[in-house]
């Protein structure tokens, strides 16, 4: 009997591997660095690039092509091999817990009892999980020079919750903000229960899309806004000038609800509120990069 471990080793890794380094020859690296990053021969990425392994093929191939997007995403930000290692730790048991995998791997094995990954993948993310996964973000982005321009004036939190958030404390968010220190952004490690703001639009939002867990605060103007439609995102829009943090809320789950779920909303802000745009996404690495795209056509 294969184990799930040995059908991400045999099946899923390698394909991860070939789309990582088809990616990373793509944006100029050689293939001798590709087999540094990824912990392979040359002569193994050379085989990858040539399609020489078995693909997957269906919803689980195209997770896999998603996942080794972010990958690659995170090498070329500069991340830390054990960032990777934790980055790609998480995805194995979501891909799990969401189905994803657990599908390919009854294929695998021959077995149609969907029950077995269920018995096997029960438990939920916990808070040390999500801290890592927001930190490891969080580092992507002071890294990244040209968020400092899009860092607004009361500044920029960046959030990430548990699934099903009830309360504040279920949100982890950056104690202080984002701020500007001698021309760099800085943050302090994030933590649970600082942002009672970003807990609430979480909290709203999990009620009718409890995949969305993530969110940014950006500086908003008609230069974004155009950005925002270049970058092809769906957006939403709030507009009311005079209303409380309680209304904003609202108001964010009402775009939502009405156009389904969002990329970003503008908030074109209001008597003592500043414009701003919040950047949603599933995770605080798929949030990262979306801000990537926004910059490029900025």
């Amino acid at each position: 009997m294969k184990t799930p471990c040995e059908f991400w080793a045999e099946e899923v890794m390698p394909n991860l591997r070939a789309n990582v380094a088809r990616i990373l020859y793509s944006k100029g690296l050689t293939q001798a660095k590709i087999a540094e990053h990824l912990g392979i021969t040359q002569a193994m990425v050379s085989k990858y690039l040539t399609g020489k392994y078995r693909r997957l093929s269906g919803e689980l191939g195209k997770e896999v092509e998603k996942v080794a997007q972010e990958v690659a995403g995170l090498i070329l930000y500069g991340a830390k091999k054990e960032d990777l290692v934790r980055f790609l730790n998480r995805k194995f048991f979501e891909m799990f817990r969401s189905g994803i995998l657990c599908k390919g791997y009854l294929d695998y094995i021959g077995s149609s009892d969907e029950s077995l990954c269920r018995e096997i993948f029960t438990e939920e993310p916990s808070r040390t999980q999500i801290l890592e996964e927001l930190s490891l973000a969080l580092s992507e982005l002071l890294r990244d020079e040209k968020f400092l321009e899009l860092i607004p004036e009361v500044r920029s939190n960046f959030a990430y919750s548990l699934p099903k958030p009830k309360e504040k404390n279920d949100v982890a968010a950056i104690p202080g903000r984002i701020t500007v220190v001698k021309g760099k952004a800085y943050a302090l490690p994030p933590e649970f229960g600082v942002s009672e703001h970003m807990a609430e639009v979480l909290i709203g939002l999990s009620e009718i899309f409890p995949e969305v867990r993530s969110v940014l605060n950006i500086r908003y103007d008609e230069k974004i806004s155009g950005a925002l439609k270049k970058a092809g995102f769906k957006v939403g829009t709030v507009e009311k000038s005079e209303r409380s943090e309680e209304e904003t809320v609202k108001l964010i789950t009402e775009e939502f609800k009405k156009k389904g779920i969002l990329d970003a909303v503008i908030d074109k802000g209001g008597f003592g509120i500043e414009p701003c745009v919040y950047i949603f996404g599933k995770s605080p690495i798929e949030v990262v990069e979306k801000v990537k795209k926004l910059e490029r056509f900025l």
